[in-house]
């Protein structure tokens, strides 16, 4: 027990000071790509340090697996390069057992890294955006044009030159009716339509129902206008990246897609990703433990060195089987979740071969 308290008294001065420091470097970062923006904007300075509160918590996100990587690495660098841990394995007590408080400690904020990024880092970043487009004069509009979206499982496809969305209106709209087979049903045109809530409400409409080999003219039936109840959202020019919104607006956003018989892999990797990104703390704690004591000298060097080139080679795994699975060479799930299982077992690999 005296072990794991000396461990963690070690341990947690220096990842909260490398959480710190690179949280830090990050903000200012941010600050000095937008500074001439906000000095030409005339933005005032109390406007600047809250957009810089709201990037904190993207920040820390970001820094959690560099700091932990670090901290652990140097940590037991010393150890070994002040001989600490000879002392412990002639006590019998392995490198395992030793470092499992760490191991606890990082599974454990796994879960909290993801239940952080869900409910606060999604929103303050989100409303860090939107500040910052306000006060820069860069709000974005929802208007849309030249739309097709395929809705209802494929039945009903709808192809608008315009939407606007303060008049939640679609101009010029045409509307086809297909089967469950996919034949052509009808064909609906109308000048324009607007959202009355629950349907669209259709002005200079005429539907062309097809009838054996011909097309037959006539007034739009009302069981064709119930089903034109796809709602406006879907319209509009607000493709989101499924990374900057919670778990339950990406699952909301994806639907949506499906719905719309638009292509999902993208969304769905990235919403994967969501649950198996957390795991890079417990990763990186794991290969840490395996990469200590391989050298005695430069301890702080090497260290840097091993926990950079670890995270560098983790994120590019990452991104990819991120494309693989975005392309379809693999399911979205394996785009995800592949560099996790690939680096536990490196992780599982480099600790039973590790100095002891």
């Amino acid at each position: 027990m005296r072990f794991f308290k000396y461990l963690l008294q070690r341990f947690l001065p220096i990842f909260l000071g490398a959480l710190f420091f690179f949280a830090l470097v990050l903000v200012l970062v941010d600050l000095l790509m937008n500074l001439w923006s906000f000095i030409s904007q005339e933005v005032p300075p109390t406007q600047i340090l809250r957009v810089m509160a709201l990037y904190v918590p993207k920040a820390m996100s970001f820094s959690l697996p560099l700091s932990i990587l670090f901290a652990v690495s140097y940590v037991l660098s010393d150890f070994y390069a002040k001989n600490e841990l000879t002392a412990v394995f002639a006590s019998g007590v392995s490198l395992f057992q030793f470092t499992l408080p760490l191991l606890i400690f990082s599974l454990l904020l796994t879960f909290g890294m993801f239940l952080f990024e869900d409910r606060v880092v999604v929103s303050s970043y989100a409303e860090k955006g939107a500040l910052q487009s306000k006060l820069l004069n860069k709000e974005e509009s929802l208007d849309n044009d030249n739309i097709v979206v395929i809705a209802s499982g494929g039945d009903v496809v709808y192809k608008a030159d315009y939407y606007d969305d303060k008049d939640t209106s679609l101009k010029r709209l045409y509307i086809i009716i297909r089967n469950k087979d996919k034949s052509l049903h009808s064909i609906v045109r109308s000048d324009s339509a607007t959202w009355n809530g629950s349907n669209w409400d259709l002005v200079g409409e005429l539907q062309y129902t097809l009838e054996g080999d011909s097309l037959v003219t006539g007034p739009v039936t009302q069981e064709v206008l119930s089903l034109f109840d796809e709602p406006p959202s879907t319209f509009r020019n607000n493709t989101i990246s499924v990374e900057t919104v919670s778990v339950k607006e990406a699952k909301v956003y994806i639907n949506r897609l499906k719905r719309a018989g638009l292509p999902t892999a993208k969304a769905l990797s990235e919403y994967y990703k969501k649950f198996s990104f957390p795991f890079v703390i417990f990763i990186v704690v794991f290969l840490s433990i395996g990469l200590s004591g391989k050298t005695r000298k430069n301890v702080l060097l090497i260290s840097l060195v091993l926990c950079i080139g670890a995270a560098v080679l983790f994120y590019v795994t990452q991104m990819v089987t991120m494309l693989l699975s975005q392309f379809g060479y693999i399911p979205p799930v394996a785009g995800a979740w592949i560099p996790v299982i690939m680096f536990i077992i490196i992780s599982i690999i480099l600790l039973k071969y590790a100095r002891t």
